[in-house]
């Protein structure tokens, strides 16, 4: 500085020239950021960041294999429910079939025994006639006669049908009784009606039908063993 003043001065402004020039790529990139900065007015409330709601996903389609291996266990087990409710039901309706077809029969078989009684109960209304109506007597008991008679020829045929043992088996009990009530009944008729009190009761030598005893119980015997046999297991 003391000898030339020009050079001295280059000498002095060269270092303050690398200074600026080492600021300058400062200075670039602060304008730089300044630039990159939004321009929207300043707001001193801090924003709060929103929460990310994360949209549910629907459930995957199940896959063809397992379609394929679920589906036929599926119907496989409404195939046997199916069938054991169908199964149940078939055996309950048969069953309540058989115990309507068992008191269909006790019901005709009694039917039956209760037409033998009443043919059997014949001689002791004839004996017991009135005696003041003999005619109108006549009448009602020949008719009544009558009534028997058709029933007990139904009952002949329908338990044969039915049974081959039981038919026969009533068929000897009619046939019996036809011939014991038949003989009684002509000496009812023969008899004078009553007309006291005392000879309502009849003793058992005027009118016999002890010879009927073993055919009535052939007879219920025979019902009772063809009845067991329609009869299931499980009902016994």
């Amino acid at each position: 500085m003391s000898g030339v003043p020009g050079i001295g001065l280059e000498v002095v402004m060269a270092p303050a020239q690398t200074a600026v020039a080492s600021l300058a790529p400062s200075m670039a990139t602060a304008t730089v950021v300044h630039t990159a900065a939004p321009s929207a007015p300043f707001s001193p409330v801090t924003s709060v960041p929103t929460a990310t709601v994360v949209p549910s996903m629907p459930p995957a389609a199940p896959s063809s294999a397992d379609t394929n291996s679920v589906l036929p266990a599926v119907v496989s087990g409404a195939f046997l429910a199916a069938m054991l409710t169908a199964t149940i039901n078939i055996w309950l309706a048969r069953r309540k079939s058989r115990e309507e077809e068992l008191g269909r029969l006790r019901t005709a078989f009694a039917e039956a025994f209760a037409a033998h009684s009443a043919y059997k109960e014949m001689p002791y209304a004839i004996r017991r006639r009135r005696s003041d109506a003999l005619a109108e007597e006549r009448v009602r008991l020949s008719e009544t006669l009558r009534e028997i008679q058709a029933n007990l020829s139904y009952h002949l045929a329908w338990t044969k049908i039915e049974s081959e043992t039981v038919g026969k088996a009533y068929a000897d009990l009619i046939q019996e009784l036809r011939k014991a009530a038949g003989m009684a009944m002509n000496a009812a008729w023969e008899a004078p009606p009553i007309e006291s009190d005392a000879a309502v009761n009849i003793p058992p030598p005027v009118i016999d039908l002890s010879a009927l005893q073993p055919l009535e119980t052939a007879y219920i015997a025979a019902v009772r063993a063809h009845l067991r046999r329609l009869t299931p297991w499980w009902y016994r």
